[in-house]
């Protein structure tokens, strides 16, 4: 009996470029359909429409909307370090390695203006899209929860350097930061009342430290 050889797929840089184009333009287009529209009214054909490629290019891609919206989320909160974990990545490092609280904190100010600016209008569509779709609450409870877990490994940071004020204990400390960090809190700060980026990252840092720290560590 012969030996059967089973023929390798070969997929050329070339095809796999243009693959990975195709898949950034489709999110593009998802993104800009999502924060214009919101997430009901986007329907997957309008997306092929605005991305420019056929409806079933978009199905080889994502097999549902709810699948394109973490894909997106993940994109655009991770950027190039996408397949990190947030632990891992480049601007928490920067925090750990921080020794000094007050400055530690104003880095996870920045970070949180930057994450904000960036993906502020699309977390609004998730948290509003939780509500009428079942994957995507599922994908809002999982922001939320990674959210708090990293800012409670920010506050044990604090608590092991003898930082955080004495009326706090690692919980509510964490509780504190998580509602200050919180998306909402931008939501009502910057498109409501119109503050800027700039105002919105200073005030953010002020108020953890305020609230955190033992004293002020910038007497003037």
């Amino acid at each position: 009996m012969g030996t059967t050889v089973k023929s390798r797929t070969y997929v050329s840089p070339r095809r796999r470029e243009q693959a990975e184009a195709t898949r950034k333009a489709i999110l593009e287009a998802a993104q800009r359909l999502f924060e214009r529209q919101g997430y009901p009214a986007t329907s997957m054909p309008s997306i092929a429409e605005e991305a420019g490629v056929a409806l079933k290019t978009i199905y080889v891609h994502f097999e549902t909307k709810a699948a394109l919206v973490h894909t997106l989320w993940d994109a655009r909160l991770g950027g190039e370090e996408a397949n990190l974990p947030v632990l891992e990545r480049g601007w928490y490092k920067a925090v750990v390695k921080e020794a000094d609280p007050e400055r530690k904190l104003r880095l996870v100010a920045a970070q949180a203006r930057r994450v904000k600016a960036q993906s502020g209008a699309l977390l609004e569509m998730i948290r509003t899209a939780a509500s009428v779709d079942s994957e995507i609450a599922d994908l809002w409870a999982g922001i939320e929860a990674k959210l708090l877990a990293v800012q409670r490994a920010i506050i044990e940071q604090l608590h092991a350097s003898g930082s955080l004020a004495p009326s706090l204990n690692v919980s509510r400390a964490t509780d504190i930061l998580w509602a200050l960090n919180h998306p909402n809190m931008w939501q009502l700060l910057v498109p409501s009342r119109g503050w800027t980026d700039e105002e919105y990252e200073q005030w953010l840092g002020d108020a953890f430290c305020s609230q955190l720290l033992d004293a002020p560590r910038n007497p003037q």
